[in-house]
């Protein structure tokens, strides 16, 4: 899929966001939950998150045991990176992936701000860095494929994420949400979302923002599916996927 289609269809998404409609559902509005409903689809999805979490790891150990191996020898330092993030009710916990980065990462990223200007801008607009220098060779396959945050399915099993979901967001981001930063966390963060399947650094960041309120608001059943079946497409064909 090339850059175009997916900024194509991000420029769909956020149509469907403005008038209310699901990505995945006819031109039906949305509907109003009563707090017997919300449960209810909370519980549903716990549930899932649980069954899928224990599916992947278990059957996935072998690609767990590879990447594990890719990492540790390709780059001195741990195999994971532990970071904190916040989740549902601002609760605080360690998001966990494969390490992408060397281990002096936040040395090279003041010295590169303090370099360039035109760097500094664009990190502190998107939180990330296009060309980033910190990256090792197999760190950017890992983010081209999405592989870095397998591991994030520790964190769906303890509680803390779920498999779909808004972005976890570090602390610095919560700020840039202003008001809707309530709305966003009232559900868990996820390892895969709207965001990360219509173009992901790509699109910009108040659109980020747009998409995280606009799942927090419908999430349902057949969201989370079409939301899964497209991240396994953008694993498969990452090229040109945003990701970086």
């Amino acid at each position: 899929m090339t850059a175009n289609s997916q900024l194509n269809s991000a420029k769909v998404i956020y149509t469907l966001i403005r008038r209310g409609f699901s990505p995945v559902a006819s031109s039906r509005r949305r509907r109003k939950f009563s707090a017997a409903g919300i449960l209810n689809r909370a519980l549903i999805k716990r549930v899932f998150d649980i069954i899928f979490s224990l599916v992947v790891l278990i059957l996935c150990s072998p690609v767990y045991l590879i990447l594990t191996i890719a990492v540790a020898i390709t780059s001195p330092g741990p195999v994971f990176y532990v970071q904190e993030r916040v989740g549902k009710d601002f609760n605080r916990f360690n998001c966990i992936k494969f390490r992408t980065m060397v281990i002096n990462a936040d040395q090279i990223l003041d010295t590169l701000m303090a370099s360039s200007p035109q760097l500094r801008q664009e990190f502190e607009s998107n939180a990330k860095l296009r060309q980033d220098p910190r990256i090792t060779k197999v760190g950017k396959f890992l983010r081209l494929t999405s592989l870095d945050e397998f591991p994030q399915f520790w964190n769906v099993l303890m509680g803390d994420m779920s498999v779909v979901g808004p972005r976890p967001l570090v602390p610095d981001e919560l700020e840039r949400y202003g008001a809707s930063i309530d709305r966003v966390l009232t559900v868990r963060p996820g390892i895969t979302g709207l965001w990360q399947v219509s173009g992901r650094n790509d699109i910009p960041y108040p659109k980020r923002v747009k998409i995280d309120v606009y799942y927090a608001n419908s999430y349902n059943w057949f969201t989370d599916i079409w939301i899964i079946l497209k991240t396994v497409v953008v694993v498969i064909l990452p090229h040109n996927n945003g990701a970086y």
